[in-house]
């Protein structure tokens, strides 16, 4: 299985799953079209969202007290994570902190 096949899986059709992608890969995706059609599931992608971009919209966040909410999670938990995307037990978006140095 393909890490795009996993993500494809984890698309709720009862919520008409979209996958879209920012920026390019540096090699064409090979696309299953079975689980995309059978399952209501649409691939997009964008090229808006440069470092250009991403400053403002960061800027814009601090400026206005905007924050998301996170799962910060430890590499030696990331197996554990994606086990948790398949069973849908995600409440929030997990952000991996690479070199234990950030705190929650």
């Amino acid at each position: 299985m393909t890490c795009f096949d996993f993500f494809c899986l984890q698309l709720d059709p009862k919520l008409n799953g979209k996958l879209v992608t920012v920026g390019l890969p540096d090699k064409p995706l090979e696309l299953p079209i079975f689980p995309l059609v059978l399952g209501r599931k649409l691939v997009g992608g964008s090229d808006i969202g440069g470092v250009k971009e991403t400053q403002e919209v960061l800027d814009f966040c601090a400026k206005h007290n905007i924050t998301s909410d996170i799962e910060l999670i430890r590499m030696d938990y990331v197996n554990t994570a994606m086990e948790r995307i398949a069973k849908s037990d995600v409440r929030y978006r997990f952000v991996i902190d690479v070199g234990n140095s950030l705190t929650q």
